[in-house]
């Protein structure tokens, strides 16, 4: 079971409904300012309310790398509205189990509810709504519509306790417990790493994940050290090859515990830098390549879903297209899928390329330009062929080099020509 796609409705700069159909790596791209963060952003939140037990629809609280409030979330920020969040998830047999909430603020309580439900399971639906009254915002006499029928239903996040099911719609009472297993585990690993200590202590337990800011990359890489014998450590290095070549990545136990991490020249042994020295871009990229060299030595048990933003950030532009080769690799050698939002031309350039050697499916590449219409925001999916080629291209977006080099031409034609 795996995540197909998800969509969102009067969300954040998106008024009317937008759909993200996943593929094996899904990119999203745009302007400055243009919606790109809060379309990936969307998916942890989702994450949240389906996996969370929370008595809250969405527990902004457990919200790691970005702290929204509710009606930041709300397209216009109006403090009585609502968003609509939805999931697509495959099960076995080719079939699809749907979900669409819409989660109603309460302004004057501080809180908010379920206000509408959808779930489908094949030719099985059960929809719930609030019934808005006198009593209606109180958690224990608030009552809903399921199927026609006023009833008490209890939530936990988003989707209704399987328990409390009425049994007007006992038959989708399982499919609630389908959509929280069937989601896949969600990453999330923001634009802004965190700058590395020059010692570190190696954690009680080795780390699920690199963390939202990278902050938990030297402990993973510790952890190895003291329990992996050094597996990890290994694959960051072969992994560095195409990314920082000449340099090593060596972590040195200094006793007690502690670690202090070093790239060592590999043309002379003898030059050592210490990671805190090193340059900006080294720091934003290592806990991306830990995490690859983590997942190439265990490879998770189920289907993840992570969400990079910005991988190429302050990263040399050769490097870009080494980037997106390790998610080239990861999705042929593991159940981890990407989701990306990225600003770069070689990015995209070389996903296209493999998708032309045939290393890549055209379906396993899916593209989203953000355009801004009217104060609104809107997903337009790009199409890509077995050659590569793109069925459309927003004009202006990575044309500035052409651009440059036009404008370049034309000046130094007008030099020539104003000299004879």
């Amino acid at each position: 079971m795996s995540l197909e796609r998800f969509s969102l409705e009067n969300y954040r700069c998106f008024k009317e409904k937008q759909d993200v159909e996943l593929g094996k790596i899904t990119i999203v791209l745009g302007r400055n300012n243009s919606g790109k963060s809060a379309v990936v952003r969307a998916l942890p939140l989702l994450s949240i309310g389906i996996r969370g037990d929370s008595p809250y629809p969405l527990d902004l609280d457990l919200i790691q790398g970005f702290t929204p409030s509710f009606t930041d979330l709300i397209h216009g920020s109006s403090p009585h509205g609502h968003i609509r969040l939805g999931a697509s998830i495959g099960i076995e047999g080719g079939e699809v189990i749907s979900a669409a909430a819409e989660v109603q603020n309460i302004a004057n309580q501080g809180t908010q509810l379920v206000s509408s439900l959808e779930i489908s399971c094949g030719s099985e639906v059960a929809n719930i709504s609030w019934i808005r009254g006198i009593d209606a915002y109180s958690p224990e006499k608030r009552a809903y519509l399921v199927d026609g029928h006023e009833g008490k239903v209890g939530f936990r996040g988003l989707l209704p306790d399987p328990a409390d099911w009425p049994d007007s719609v006992s038959g989708v009472r399982g499919v609630t417990g389908l959509i929280r297993e069937g989601l896949d585990e969600i990453r999330y690993l923001g634009p802004f790493r965190k700058s590395p200590e020059r010692f570190f202590r190696s954690p009680v337990r080795a780390p699920g994940s690199v963390g939202y800011r990278g902050e938990k990359a030297l402990g993973v890489l510790a952890a190895d050290e003291m329990y992996g014998r050094g597996l990890i450590g290994r694959e960051v290095n072969a992994l560095l090859e195409n990314i920082l070549p000449g340099w090593r990545l060596e972590v040195t136990d200094v006793g007690s515990g502690m670690y202090i991490p070093k790239l060592r020249s590999l043309r002379d042994p003898d030059l050592v830098v210490h990671l805190d020295d090193v340059g900006t871009g080294v720091v934003q990229f290592l806990p991306i390549v830990i995490q690859r060299a983590a997942d190439r030595v265990e490879s998770p048990a189920g289907p993840v879903i992570e969400i990079v933003e910005e991988p190429e950030l302050h990263l040399h532009p050769s490097a870009h297209a080494a980037i997106a080769d390790l998610y080239v690799d990861a999705v042929q050698e593991s159940q981890v899928r990407f989701l990306v939002e990225t600003h770069s031309e070689n990015f995209l350039l070389r996903l296209r390329r493999r998708v032309a050697e045939r290393k890549l499916a055209p379906e396993d590449v899916k593209i989203y330009f953000v355009e801004q219409t009217e104060g609104a925001a809107t997903l337009r999916k790009i199409e890509v062929d077995a050659l590569g080629n793109l069925d459309y291209w927003p004009r202006g977006v990575f044309a500035e080099d052409f651009e440059e080099v036009r404008a370049l031409a034309d000046a130094q034609a007008n030099r020539i020509n104003d000299a004879r």
